[in-house]
């Protein structure tokens, strides 16, 4: 591990937590695959010379969703789609819940990754997930997780009576 042993405290000064969506169905053409930022978020990392005695936490704001591009549609999205699509994020689909995880398990996996598993709470739910994080030799961490929103009993956003619908798994990354 490139980083020394301690706690360090994470934020959106620091680095950029987001989420990427992929559209699907017979209209799928007509929607868009999105990349969204999450402006409020906090993780803290207490990271042990073991590595297997470290955890991880992160709380995120459902309610701070930014859809930053829309790619692949018939036709770009505006400031207003953005923001409508990032209206109906929080009232309708995470409908302002708690995000949060904590570690469970953290083992070395390797070239200064980390393998983590533990609990993420999302729209009301808790469920575990596992992942990858790699500490470059400059003490960045990057990761991304896919989550299946039905694991947590959310039903994918879908349009036009059902053929434009965003795709199950959607990738989260820090």
């Amino acid at each position: 591990m490139s980083i020394e042993p301690g706690t360090y405290e994470l934020g959106p000064n620091d680095g950029t937590l987001s989420v990427r969506t992929a559209k699907k169905g017979a209209a799928s053409k007509a929607g868009h695959n999105l990349l969204i930022r999450v402006d409020r978020w906090g993780a803290t990392a207490q990271l042990a010379a073991d590595p297997a005695q470290s955890v991880l936490e992160l709380t995120a704001d459902s309610t701070s969703f930014t859809v930053l591009e829309g790619t692949g549609g018939i036709q770009s999205l505006g400031d207003d789609d953005k923001d409508g699509i990032a209206q109906t994020i929080n009232q309708e689909v995470l409908k302002g819940t708690a995000i949060s995880f904590r570690s469970t398990a953290v083992r070395p996996d390797g070239d200064g990754k980390l393998h983590v598993t533990g609990d993420l709470e999302l729209a009301g739910g808790i469920n575990l997930i596992a992942f990858d994080i790699e500490i470059a030799d400059d003490g960045r961490l990057t990761g991304s997780a896919t989550l299946k929103q039905t694991d947590w009993g959310m039903k994918p956003y879908s349009a036009l009576f059902g053929t434009l619908k965003v795709s199950d798994e959607v990738q989260a990354s820090i």
